[in-house]
């Protein structure tokens, strides 16, 4: 029987969501890549399928609520009801309070929480019906912690944070397991190689979460026995200071 992920919110090949990606595909899923850049989405498609995995891209844009539901509908139509969906959609900006205009503020807020919203929504809109599943969430510090200049951020993260709590609740008795993944640290991804190579190398390996060991950790909770299920886990490098 065939079987499908939905992951929201994949970037460049080194990053996590690709990363994500990858790792479903290596399980059996057919994974089905939802973003707006859609060379990007093409490319790890390619890579999944060169590795004899299953992936389909499909460009959307997580705030317009038909490109949601296409998202689901084009893999219902291929496959069936996912048994697991990711909402790794986010944009990690930072300004001073007094700098940042009303359109800075609110694109954050419609990104992480407005996009998780409709996701969130459509997903359990399809999966409840089909007996649950995995809707899993990727957090950041942020989503705990607000410090400037990543106030805007942290409004964002910490309204999805609370999103997935409610939803955990309301949903998780009728099987499907809602789980929030605070990454509460630096990835070692496409962004920090780009936009701040010092740092990087500053922190060195050791220093910054490897987006494959997030990815292994992502499917142990989809993976987790219905005993025993966390709605929130936290990860961070060993010598992270928290």
């Amino acid at each position: 029987m065939s079987r499908s992920a939905i992951v929201i919110g994949v970037g460049p090949y080194p990053g996590l969501g690709a990363a994500l990606c990858r790792r479903f595909a290596a399980e059996g899923l057919h994974v089905f890549l939802g973003a707006r850049g859609e060379d990007k989405l093409h490319r790890v498609a390619g890579e999944i399928d060169a590795r004899g995995g299953k992936a389909t891209p499909v460009p959307m844009d997580t705030t317009v609520t038909d490109d949601v539901a296409r998202i689901f509908d084009v893999a219902e139509a291929e496959v069936g009801v996912p048994e697991l969906v990711v909402y790794n959609a986010g944009n990690n900006r930072f300004a001073s309070l007094l700098d940042m205009d009303d359109a800075f503020f609110e694109d954050l807020w419609r990104l992480c929480a407005f996009g998780a919203f409709k996701v969130g929504r459509e997903a359990a809109k399809r999966m409840v019906p089909n007996g649950g599943g995995s809707l899993l969430f990727t957090g950041a510090t942020a989503s705990v912690r607000a410090r400037p200049p990543f106030t805007a951020f942290a409004s964002a993260k910490a309204a999805e944070r609370a999103l997935v709590h409610g939803m955990a609740r309301e949903f998780g008795k009728d099987g499907l397991h809602v789980g929030h993944v605070v990454i509460d640290g630096v990835i070692d991804g496409d962004v920090i190689a780009h936009r701040f190579p010092q740092a990087r190398e500053r922190l060195g390996e050791d220093g910054m979460l490897q987006v494959d060991d997030i990815a292994d950790a992502f499917w142990r909770l989809h993976t987790q026995p219905r005993s025993a299920w966390s709605l929130e886990i936290d990860l961070r490098p060993y010598k992270e200071s928290f």
